[in-house]
């Protein structure tokens, strides 16, 4: 009988941070202090990354690029994404505690978990410095996972499967794929299937979403489900074998994926 052994959660937007909006708001300020307009839609496309490689990516969109070249006279240098960085640590530092409140279920959930012996293990775009700020404010509001690995700890960032080896190897977990990634943006969903782990994309709270939780609870339905189905399809293109509302379904996935798992070993008998 094999079942799964650790699940393997993201941060911002997938259990604290509803709308994963700490860091949207400070790319944004980054870019604008040198007189580059981003969209939401542009600071949060590259979400999930080392923070750095975020704003390398930003630098690296055609429409940003056009604009700092107009507007500097030259391409955007590694001079200025570092310079970028140390603004967006500054900025950020500064307000980080305050987005460390766990996502609706996230504590039961969890619970429930460690009730069928499941570790948790976690990855994040973060430093260690900034996830240390984090992780001890959710700590106070009921969340602590058994291991934190960050970006920095690792030769590379998502989607580099690094992250996930060193929880398995903390957790004392093999193989991978009694293992699963849940997260919510597409380097999450790519981070788990370089790993080798099923992955499980989750859509209100996400940052493929990008609503407040007062947006998703005032929105028109119809409104909310056209762009909750649009955040599932980028989730499911991104390699999610299943895509969840919320975390309340996390326990029905993963009987499913026990199940699955099972049918396949007797397949082979």
């Amino acid at each position: 009988m094999k079942n799964i052994q650790a699940i393997i959660f993201d941060w911002a937007g997938t259990t604290v941070d509803y709308g994963c909006f700490a860091p949207v708001q400070v790319f944004i300020e980054v870019f604008n202090k040198r007189d580059i307009q981003i969209t939401y839609d542009e600071a949060r496309k590259p979400m999930g990354l080392l923070k750095i490689d975020h704003i390398r990516a930003i630098t690296e969109m055609e429409r940003v690029r056009t604009e700092w070249t107009n507007t500097h006279g030259s391409e955007p240098s590694e001079e200025d994404i570092e310079a970028m960085y140390k603004d967006f640590e500054d900025l950020l530092f500064r307000g980080l505690h305050q987005f460390a409140t766990p996502l609706p279920h996230v504590t039961e959930v969890m619970e429930q978990l460690r009730e069928r012996g499941i570790k948790i293990g976690s990855t994040t775009g973060y430093t260690e410095e900034m996830i240390e700020i984090v992780a001890r404010e959710a700590k106070k509001q009921g969340y602590e996972p058994d291991t934190i690995v960050a970006s920095t700890e690792v030769p590379a960032g998502r989607p580099y499967p690094w992250m996930i080896y060193e929880n398995a190897k903390q957790l004392n977990v093999f193989p991978t794929s009694q293992m699963i990634k849940v997260g919510d943006t597409e380097t999450d969903m790519q981070e788990g299937r370089n790993a080798g782990t099923w992955t499980i994309g989750v859509v209100k709270g996400s940052s493929t979403l990008g609503l407040s939780q007062q947006e998703v609870e005032e929105m028109d339905p119809v409104l909310l489900q056209t762009k909750i189905e649009a955040a599932k399809r980028t989730l499911l293109e991104a390699g999610a074998d299943y895509v969840i509302p919320d975390m309340s379904e996390l326990p029905e996935r993963i009987d499913e994926i026990e199940k699955q798992m099972n049918e396949e070993v007797s397949a082979y008998a």
